[in-house]
Order: structure tokens, then C-alpha cells, then sequence
């Protein structure tokens, strides 16, 4: 279940070419914000994860901070077979929200684990606890930062079918994941019904996914950019994640009266 709550987070975020992304001016979010979201395997709510922007007292390179927290647990039956408790944390910059620092604290079943890295985009290196590896831009994310700066991508120009590209940096590889912008779509939610934009990223078959597996993304068509809804198919049945709440929002939500 880690593995593919791991997997929808990063996929909400969108993968890499040689030239930077085009973001908004402003960030689509602010310190404050709260989303909460439930992964269900059919009816069962298999896991929760709650997702936070703080403020920060820490600079890096003489340059304010924004923290991004994130905490994912099991819950209900899968709590009691395989325990989860996992945290991480992303430092990035306010004003191009790259990552400087990530830190992530696992605890999985009896299994624990500690990382970190930290990131030097104008050297085009990550350094993380298995060594330094290189990036292919200046512009690399982990798998949090990745999370909100694809909130804050300027899709304005897309249109059906068109691609978008993102780098990111997990566990001791960079990787690149391509997502296709499939259209907009009113889909219903705890937080009423919303317009949003539907997206759907590219999946390799293996363990988890089967070889005609397809994964959809709704993210809400306003001014936050929040992501709602995400649905995969996997080797038995389909895994779906969906929003739980949200507080703190910079915009009103895009919801359809």
C-alpha cells in the first residue's frame, strides 16, 4: 500500500525535460494549509495521509522557507496485519519552490528507516544518504516538493493530449514520470462537486501494476490547484485516493452549485 500511496503522490506531480518548468507567479498555496486524504482498496480505508504547509525559521543559501510536512498511516484492518507510521519533510525556496532539503523517518511493520538529502540545483547534484547523484536540470524535486510545485505549474496553455514532464529524486535514483492532460471533468467528492482538470500519467507494469494498468488524476480547476481524486488499477482490483478535507486554502474551491 506504501508503495503505491508513494506512487500517486509523485504522480501528482508532473516530470523532466532540459528546460525549467514554467510556474505561476504566486505559489497556489500558503502556510496554514491542511488536505487530508484516504486511500481505499474497494470499500476498505486502507490508509491516511495528511499533507501540511508550515513556516519556517530555516534559510539555506541566506533564503526563507517554506516546510512542507507530510504524515501516512495505515488505518482500520491494515493497521493491525502491517503497521505504517511515515513522516517526511521538505524545505523549499518561497520564491521558486526548489527543494534545498528532505528528510524522511519510515516506520513500517518492524522496519525502520532515516533519510535525507539535500539539494544543489545550480550544481545540477542531489546528495542523500547512498552518495551524490546528478540531475539532469536545475530544476529536481523530492517526492514532497514535487507534490505542490506541480500545483503550481502553468498549465494554461495545455490542451488535450499534451504532455508534461518532471524530475524528481527518491530513495537513490532520479527519475522522470510523463503525465498526459486528458480534459476537464465535474466529479463528485466529500468537499461537494468540483471542476477539475484530469490528468493521467504514465505507469510501468511489474509487482504492483498490471501491463494495461491506467491511473487518473483530478485536480481542482481553480486558483489552488488541490488534488482530489486519484484512481489506479492494480494485479487485483483498483486502489483509489481521494480527498478527506481541506482548511487553509488561498481560493475557493471550484465547487459547481
Amino acid at each position: 500500500m506504501r508503495k503505491i500511496l508513494l506512487f500517486i503522490m509523485v504522480s501528482l506531480s508532473l516530470k523532466v525535460t532540459a528546460q525549467e518548468l514554467p510556474f505561476v507567479k504566486d505559489p497556489v498555496f500558503q502556510i496554514g494549509e491542511v488536505l487530508k486524504y484516504k486511500l481505499k482498496y474497494g470499500f476498505i480505508t486502507a490508509a491516511e495521509g495528511t499533507l501540511r504547509v508550515l513556516d519556517s525559521d530555516l534559510k539555506f543559501d541566506g533564503k526563507p522557507t517554506y516546510r512542507l510536512s507530510v504524515d501516512g498511516a495505515t488505518s482500520g484492518t491494515f493497521d493491525i496485519f502491517y503497521k505504517i507510521r511515515d513522516h517526511y519533510d521538505s524545505y523549499i525556496d518561497r520564491g521558486d519552490l526548489k527543494p534545498y532539503f528532505y528528510q524522511e523517518n519510515i516506520r513500517e511493520g518492524g522496519y525502520k528507516r532515516q533519510d535525507k538529502a539535500r539539494f544543489s540545483q545550480d550544481e545540477k547534484k542531489v546528495t542523500g544518504t547512498k552518495g551524490t547523484f546528478n540531475t539532469p536540470t536545475t530544476q529536481t524535486f523530492d517526492l514532497v516538493s514535487s507534490y505542490y510545485f506541480a500545483r503550481s505549474l502553468d498549465v494554461s496553455k495545455m490542451k488535450s493530449g499534451d504532455f508534461v514532464k518532471l524530475n524528481y529524486f527518491l530513495g537513490d535514483e532520479v527519475s522522470q514520470l510523463q503525465i498526459q492532460y486528458i480534459g476537464r471533468e465535474v466529479i463528485k467528492t466529500k468537499l461537494g462537486k468540483i471542476r477539475c482538470l484530469k490528468f493521467s500519467p504514465s505507469i510501468k507494469p511489474g509487482r504492483i501494476f498490471r501491463k494495461d494498468s491506467k491511473l487518473y488524476l483530478w485536480v481542482t480547476d481553480d486558483g489552488n490547484r488541490v488534488p482530489v481524486k486519484a484512481e489506479v488499477e492494480i494485479l487485483v482490483g483498483s486502489v483509489v485516493m481521494e480527498i478527506a478535507s481541506a482548511s487553509g486554502l488561498k481560493y475557493p474551491l471550484a465547487v459547481v452549485q
